[in-house]
Formats: C-alpha cells, sequence, structure tokens
C-alpha cells in the first residue's frame, strides 16, 4: 500500500496514527503541499479532487481521509477501532462525520492565520477571520467539553477513529493559538491520546516543534 500525502498536514497524521496503531506495512509517498504537485495530471488521475491524502492498495484507489482510516482499520480486523457492533459504529461515525463537519470549520481558521500564513510567509493574521474562527471554536469545543466529562474517550469506552480525527489538529493548539485554556476535558483527552506510540510515531517534527520532514519516504 501507498500513501500519498504531506505528512505536516492533520489529515495526514491522523491516517498515519491509524497505520502506526494498525502496525501496517504502507509506503509514505510526499506530495508537497503548495508545490503544484496535487495538481499535477498524475495525480488528479489518483484524487480529482487534487486533494491529499491518497490511498493506494493494489488496483484499489481510496481519496479522503476519514474513509481511509475506516478502510485500514476494517482491512486489519480491528473492531475496537472501528466496531463492528450498529450502535457503536454509528457512534464512531457520527464524531467522523463532526469532525468534517463543525470541528475542521472551527479550526481552520487558526490553522491558517497562525500558522500556515507563518510557514508560506503569506503575511500577518487577519483579525476579522481569527474572530470567526473563535466564535465557532467556542461553539463546538463546548460541546465535545460536555460531552467528555467522565468520558476518556469520545464514541465507546476505548480508543477509536472518532479520538484520532477529532484529535488531528490539536498538535498543533499551541503554533495555531487555540483558545482552548478553559477546556480541560478536551486537554486531558488529547493528552490521553498524545502519549500514545502510534501518534508519536504520526507527528511530524514541525507539529513537535522542529522543523517540517523533507524526506520522500517513511
Amino acid at each position: 500500500m501507498k500513501l500519498y500525502n504531506f505528512p505536516q498536514s492533520p489529515n495526514a497524521i491522523k491516517v498515519w496514527a491509524t497505520i502506526h496503531h494498525l502496525g501496517l506495512e504502507v509506503e509514505h509517498v510526499l506530495v508537497e503541499a503548495g508545490s503544484g504537485a496535487m495538481r499535477t495530471e498524475e495525480y488528479s488521475a489518483l484524487n480529482p479532487n487534487q486533494t491529499m491524502p491518497t490511498l493506494v492498495d493494489g488496483d484499489f484507489t481510496l481519496w479522503e481521509s476519514n474513509a481511509i482510516m475506516q478502510y485500514l482499520a476494517h482491512k486489519a480486523g480491528d473492531t475496537a477501532l472501528w466496531p463492528g457492533d450498529p450502535r457503536n459504529q454509528a457512534d464512531v461515525s457520527r464524531w467522523l462525520c463532526w469532525q468534517l463537519a463543525n470541528w475542521g470549520q472551527a479550526l481552520r481558521h487558526f490553522m491558517f492565520e497562525n500558522l500556515v500564513k507563518k510557514m508560506l510567509n503569506l503575511g500577518p493574521a487577519d483579525p476579522a477571520k481569527l474572530a470567526e474562527g473563535t466564535e465557532l471554536f467556542h461553539r463546538y469545543a463546548s460541546i465535545m467539553e460536555a460531552h467528555l466529562a467522565g468520558r476518556p474517550w469520545l464514541a465507546t469506552d476505548s480508543l477509536t477513529l472518532a479520538d484520532y480525527a477529532v484529535a488531528s489538529p490539536l498538535c498543533y493548539a499551541s503554533p495555531a493559538a487555540l483558545p482552548w485554556d478553559e477546556y480541560p476535558n478536551i486537554q486531558a483527552w488529547y493528552g490521553r491520546i498524545a502519549k500514545l506510540p502510534a501518534w508519536q510515531k504520526a507527528l511530524p517534527a514541525v507539529a513537535r516543534g522542529g522543523r517540517p520532514e523533507t524526506s520522500a519516504h517513511h
């Protein structure tokens, strides 16, 4: 299997955490963000959305990070990460959908204005965008904070794909200046994930405060 991705992306981090958790052998093919690599004819044939990550498993090509995570967990037969029980699976799916529709939108302004702009020298952060992001962040963080009261994980009684997916952008909480100080349940939950060996292996150097990775294979 091959995973085409840019390792600094939260969408790549959550997939790599799943890969390491499952102990799968997957080749990393670097797709540099901002280089135009995703717009090439070759890559567009794999992923017409011109986004990443993209998984290639033999003659099967799959894009969308949460779908890739589900496929890998099912392929590995891990019914804890991706439960077989209909209710538990639906609960995990609920949080995966929430991450895409709500949580990702709540964090995107902080990620772009405070982090991406600095990395790519795109100028100062836009206060209006940060104000919009702050409103969205508190709206959705308060939902997760209340849900995590007395719970170690988001969906079931054990770690699932939902935890990896929702946690993925939080490795950039400090450089993105996320306003999460008033959410102790979220911070404690992320702290549990941050200690996991699979998570540590998935984090690129930049998420640990180092320089971005430049190797083409992982």
